[in-house]
């Protein structure tokens, strides 16, 4: 994905002008922040959930290369193949050569953001390998000329129904029809073959286990596992951050996800993988690779940033953040949006490169109060905008006035 976080202020400014986004935009405050807020009264002490959240995160942080070497050891042991990869570049260049070793010509994928990180879809293609999105919003995306997602859950909430209508009678040749259940069944129809014939899956990975060396998914459509049963190779990419120790661990937080997410009490599908098809087994992937990347993950760990990385991917604090409710995910310009974006973007890119982000929130810490595992988001910025200083990135006007400024306060 192209990275245009510098562009913020002016794409910023485009996006409260467009009707038709602040529309869409709208859907959030109705549907995602409501259904949380119905979900975890629902489910009563959900304070003292997230603080088991938090810990659990805490612990697999504090031991973290132990836990990817026990999880390494398990999933090789039960026939996975483990690679590590430093950064996007051999994280692409890895299940590129898993797909040429194996004569693969067609890659099903399922929603993945860390594939969206590296730049996944454009390094198969330069390979000569075709890869399709098979969430449906990630597919509308991609035949809408590879847009990026606006939002890490609700990758199409930027578009109406109209839209989808247009984009599918154009791209499929098909009577145009507005019916959602109509265009999804279209969609399905459409998709179906890519299944059955793709040489190669593709997944991320909610969750890592160290006991049992699996990998997690949690999706509301069924694509998720059609992508990790039906082709002979399975492939999951994901970050190091995501192993936690147990089984036992993972149940926790997956009372914590989709409530944050979405409202629910549990998603549709909840996917453990562990290791390739064995004999006896009807189904599965042959091979089984899982792909760990780091991409500044160890950078993170090792800084002021680290609370970040028990960010477990759930969306709430973008749902809840005045900012990315007014301005949409395209604003931020890279692959994560709204508070969380505006920590991980320059962690990850530079803070040069992003320089406009960690100044893009209120700090009303609607986000804080509502991560599921408790990271201070708005302290975060606020450091990233004390290093702004620091580096002399801001601009000298507003350097200066706030030396004046200082010095007033100091001197009344």
């Amino acid at each position: 994905m192209q990275l245009r976080s510098n562009e913020f202020k002016a794409r910023a400014a485009a996006n409260l002008g467009d009707a038709k986004l602040q529309k869409g935009l709208g859907l959030i405050k109705v549907k995602a922040v409501v259904n949380r807020a119905s979900a975890v009264a629902e489910f009563g002490d959900f304070e003292t959930l997230r603080e088991a959240g938090k810990q659990i995160r805490n612990r697999a942080l504090a031991d973290l290369d132990l836990y990817l070497e026990r999880f390494e050891r398990e999933a090789t042991a039960r026939g996975a193949v483990v690679h590590w990869a430093e950064n996007a570049s051999e994280a692409c260049r890895i299940v590129v050569d898993i797909a040429k070793q194996n004569g693969v010509k067609t890659v099903a994928k399922s929603k993945s953001m860390v594939s969206e990180e590296v730049g996944l879809n454009d390094a198969l293609i330069e390979a000569g390998i075709e890869p399709i999105e098979t969430d449906l919003g990630e597919y509308i995306l991609q035949i809408n000329d590879a847009e990026p997602p606006s939002h890490i859950v609700m990758p199409v909430i930027h578009k109406t129904a109209e839209d989808v209508a247009d984009l599918f009678h154009a791209k499929h040749g098909t009577p145009r029809k507005t019916d959602p259940a109509a265009l999804t069944r279209e969609a399905r129809e459409i998709l179906r073959p890519k299944f059955l014939s793709a040489d190669m899956g593709v997944s991320g990975a909610n969750f890592l286990i160290a006991e049992t060396g699996s990998t997690l998914i949690v999706t509301n459509e069924g694509n998720g596992r059609l992508c990790t049963t039906l082709p002979r190779l399975h492939v999951a990419i994901t970050g190091i951050e995501k192993v936690v120790p147990t089984l036992e661990d993972v149940s926790t937080l997956l009372r914590l996800l989709p409530r944050s997410a979405t409202g629910q009490a549990i998603t549709n599908y909840v996917s453990l993988h562990t290791g390739p098809k064995r004999l006896e087994e009807t189904d599965g992937p042959q091979q089984f690779h899982i792909v760990l990347v780091d991409n500044g993950r160890s950078k993170l760990l090792a800084g002021e940033m680290r609370e970040m990385l028990r960010c477990i991917r759930c969306g709430a604090c973008m749902n809840h953040c005045p900012v990315y409710q007014a301005v949409g995910g395209h604003a931020y310009g890279w692959v994560y949006p709204g508070p969380m974006g505006n920590i991980l973007t320059p962690s990850y890119v530079g803070l040069e490169n992003a320089i406009a982000l960690p100044n893009a929130a209120t700090m009303c810490n609607q986000c804080g109060v509502v991560c599921p595992v408790k990271i201070p988001l708005p302290d975060l910025m606020r450091k990233l905008r004390e290093e702004q200083m620091d580096r002399g990135l801001k601009p000298w006007t507003e350097r200066l006035g706030l030396a004046l400024w200082g010095w007033a306060a100091q001197h009344p």
